[in-house]
């Protein structure tokens, strides 16, 4: 039971409190008509007699009742709780695996793939503030962006700054699986991720993807693998003498590797063919790896009714000072 911040080690002994009515119930009927009465000619000289000490007569009484009610609460035994937690968490490393050939400037999304991309993926990690990051990026190459790290505001600075033209042309999947691999061979995180965008087949580097995504496998590493374009066609802008052109290029994605991928290591593999299905394929991800929580909790008990006897103590001195020195009655 819990009353203004305070629990109570004994609540029942609250009930103490509704000697309260009967207490008032008395005084009322004991001062009801007691005073004492003179006969006089006129009262019109008392009139004229004012005192302060009348309006107080009342107090003595007030303070017990106040005095009484603190004792009951500090019987009841008030406590203050403290509670102590320790949360500990077993984060997963995930690298982000993302494709910055000229193809990702497709404007089948918005703006386009490559700018959705990184979107999302900045949700993604603005989701999960106990895992850790690393960011790799490939196009003809591959390099790394970020290495893991829990510092999320640098990992979604450096997403932030991707764009074409950072490595040669070319989508070179295996390679950009095998860096991702070296981001995460030697954690010791209990889980380890790679989630892989691309909007292409491989055809640049010396390492197949499949080869890649074998040695992934080998270390426990789960690939989740997205094909990110429409179902069609995509307007990519071309840089001509003429200033900036659009082709219509048909979209091409590898999706039978990319599923081979997903299930050599324990992942799954999507489809994104609309901005929306972009965010909800990071959504399920983020649903199927989840990081695990262990909250221990202790709860600490400091008593608090030594408070309310020391009050109460003053109330009734309050008390005995006024009826002795300020309001005196007499028989």
């Amino acid at each position: 039971m819990t009353i203004l911040g305070y629990s109570f080690l004994h609540p029942w002994r609250l009930y103490l409190l509704l000697l309260v009515i009967p207490l008032i119930a008395w005084y009322v009927w004991k001062n009801y008509d007691k005073w004492a009465s003179l006969r006089y000619s006129t009262t019109a000289p008392l009139l004229k007699v004012k005192s302060i000490k009348k309006h107080f007569r009342h107090l003595p009484f007030v303070l017990e009742i106040i005095a009484f009610s603190l004792l009951v609460i500090a019987f009841a035994r008030p406590r203050k709780s403290y509670t102590n937690r320790q949360i500990s968490t077993q984060g997963i490393d995930i690298v982000l695996a993302l494709d910055i050939s000229p193809s990702m400037l497709a404007e089948d999304f918005h703006p386009n793939r490559l700018e959705a991309a990184k979107r999302e993926a900045i949700k993604f990690v603005n989701g999960r503030p106990h895992d850790r990051f690393a960011v790799v990026a490939f196009g003809g190459q591959s390099f790394t962006v970020v290495p893991l790290t829990l510092d999320h505001a640098m990992v979604i600075n450096m997403i932030r700054k991707l764009r074409n033209g950072m490595v040669e042309d070319g989508t070179a999947i295996g390679l950009g699986i095998a860096n991702a691999v070296a981001r995460l061979h030697k954690s010791k995180a209990k889980s380890k991720v790679i989630i892989l965008l691309t909007d292409g087949v491989n055809n640049r580097g010396n390492i197949d993807p499949i080869t890649a995504a074998k040695m992934a496998a080998s270390y426990g590493i789960r690939i989740y693998t997205i094909g990110i374009g429409s179902q069609s066609y995509a307007n990519i802008p071309v840089h001509t003498p003429m200033g900036i052109q659009y082709q219509q290029v048909k979209v091409d994605i590898d999706e039978n590797t990319l599923q081979q991928i997903a299930s050599l290591t324990g992942g799954h593999y999507f489809r994104a063919t609309n901005d929306k299905k972009l965010e909800q394929i990071y959504k399920e991800i983020d649903r199927l790896e989840k990081t695990k929580f262990r909250e221990h909790r202790q709860v600490y008990y400091a008593e608090m009714y030594w408070d309310f006897v020391l009050w109460a103590f003053v109330l009734l001195l309050v008390d005995v000072l006024l009826r002795t020195i300020v309001i005196r009655t007499f028989p």
